[in-house]
């Protein structure tokens, strides 16, 4: 049993990149709506400064991850997982894929619109583009649209986790943990 569970299971790297980048996420979800309710407040600057670090770091490692995804295709569900549940497991993580991406594009985009720019960890980045508040608004509102579509997707995806884990009791979980 261990040996064939050890076949299709994610590589060590893949494990790795998955919770790092879940933390990441969940940290960068949690600090991006605190910030929003102290944004006119003094000090709430260093806020949105580690917010745009952290999410360029969290971008860097997205693209190794993917990197790696796509030449380290994983083993399909086991077939006692039914068809209707390997659509949507498929559906959510590509959608989780897309989010992951778009949510630190737009946000990149939004901050360069600012007079603060986009800085990483105190580094500037290059003046790309002259600020622009209503610009820099819109791709805001989407930024955080995206929030919100991404934190139900990460509710949808730790349930489905916790059911192979509690309920069903047949290795899913195990194939992306330690």
């Amino acid at each position: 049993m261990n040996d064939r569970l050890n076949e299709w299971r994610y590589g060590r790297l893949a494990v790795w990149l998955h919770w790092l980048c879940a933390a990441l996420i969940v940290g960068l979800l949690g600090v991006g709506w605190y910030m929003m309710a102290i944004e006119d407040e003094p000090g709430s600057g260093w806020y949105f400064d580690q917010h745009k670090s952290f999410g360029l770091v969290l971008f860097a490692l997205l693209l190794i991850r993917l990197c790696w995804r796509l030449t380290h295709k994983p083993a399909p569900l086991p077939a006692s997982v039914p068809g209707w549940q390997r659509t949507i497991s498929s559906l959510t993580q590509w959608l989780l894929y897309a989010c992951m991406f778009a949510m630190p594009v737009i946000g990149f985009l939004g901050a360069a619109h600012t007079k603060r720019g986009v800085a990483l960890f105190g580094a500037a980045f290059p003046a790309w583009f002259t600020p622009d508040h209503d610009v820099a608004e819109q791709f805001f509102d989407v930024h955080s649209g995206l929030a919100v579509i991404m934190t139900a997707l990460i509710v949808l995806h730790v349930l489905a986790g916790l059911k192979h884990l509690l309920v069903d009791k047949d290795q899913v979980f195990r194939r992306i943990w330690f």
